[in-house]
């Protein structure tokens, strides 16, 4: 069944996305950069425009028992419900908390970075709705972005203060306390600070066995990277090292990590001297190395992505006014 797109938002708003899949095998917006991603791409998917109208798409998570997906529409205070079964697209959550960066934990169930209340939060089954953290040593977060949950149960999110800088994805404020990288221990609820010197951090993974923690640095000069952590089994982050480099003219936002290791990442243009927006806008891929092996082209930039469907092989793509997506040969890790 075809997608039916969100009706065009009211006058003075973002317009919808036009947008025509291809008609051709295999779809040229799906670029090969390296032999090695040709294994990865299917020859007979094109992408998909599953929705339009959004203001700002961020954060998809999958619900694979209920086969939906949700995506934060951050400046529209709410949370979008797209369903597979039908193709409709709804409210699921409005007002959201201008949430952002959206996950499930180890029980499935939801949860939230709310960049308005400065906050991190869990919903129940009943749908009541939990604060796992809002402050750090006495004071309040900035705006958490983006959250994954590790199989124990272990919640990580990053604090940057993209969302306290004006009124468009939360309320202006002074920071209280560090851009940073927490965890939130299962056991006891407690908040800790495992990373305080990075720049803007922003989207993060694990690597399929989690013993790899990868974190995007938005606002490192003089280019955007990606860092990765070795992860022990206290919880403890090691070994620091460069895994990509976006080389100046890319723009690194949101990250999922595929069963093999390589990282799919949220793509565009920063805005600086070198490629147009039009070649580096989508989903770039990276392989075990760090190299670049494919791009996947969008007409807008991607923010943010996660693997689902049936066998977690489809790649939802939250990209600016639209949500887009693509079957793929590997499943997400």
């Amino acid at each position: 069944m075809s997608a039916t797109p969100l009706p065009p938002l009211p006058l003075g708003s973002e317009a919808c996305v036009p947008f025509t899949a291809s008609a051709r095998y295999p779809d040229p917006a799906v670029e090969v950069l390296d032999p090695a991603f040709a294994a990865l791409r299917l020859y007979s998917a094109t992408v998909e425009q599953l929705a339009t109208g959004l203001r700002w798409a961020e954060g998809p998570v999958w619900f694979g028992d209920g086969r939906y997906l949700l995506v934060s529409d951050i400046p529209n205070h709410r949370i979008l419900r797209w369903d597979e079964t039908s193709g409709v697209t709804s409210v699921f959550r409005q007002p959201s908390g201008q949430a952002n960066g959206l996950a499930r934990d180890a029980q499935g169930r939801l949860l939230a970075c709310e960049h308005l209340g400065r906050r991190v939060t869990r919903t129940e089954y009943d749908g009541t709705i939990t604060v796992l953290a809002d402050r750090f040593e006495g004071h309040r977060l900035n705006s958490p972005n983006d959250i994954v949950c590790q199989r124990d149960g272990t919640v990580w999110f990053t604090d940057p203060p993209f969302g306290i800088g004006g009124w468009w994805e939360g309320e202006p404020a002074v920071p209280e306390v560090a851009q940073g990288v927490y965890r939130i221990d299962p056991r006891d609820g407690r908040v800790e600070q495992v990373l305080d010197d990075l720049a803007g951090p922003n989207g993060l993974a694990f690597a399929p066995d989690e013993t790899v923690l990868y974190v995007v640095e938005s606002r490192a000069q003089p280019s955007r990277r990606i860092w990765a952590y070795d992860l022990g089994t206290d919880g403890r982050l090691s070994n620091k090292r460069l895994h990509i480099d976006a080389d100046g003219a890319g723009a690194l936002d949101g990250i999922a990590v595929d069963a093999q290791g390589n990282v799919w990442c949220g793509f565009g243009s920063d805005g600086r001297a070198g490629a147009s927006s039009e070649e580096l806008d989508g989903v770039r891929v990276f392989g075990l190395d760090g190299r670049p092996i494919g791009h996947v082209h969008l007409p807008e930039r991607c923010a943010n992505l996660c693997f689902g469907g049936t066998h977690r092989n489809r790649l939802f793509m939250a990209a600016s006014h639209s949500l887009y997506a693509l079957f793929v040969n590997v499943q997400g890790a």
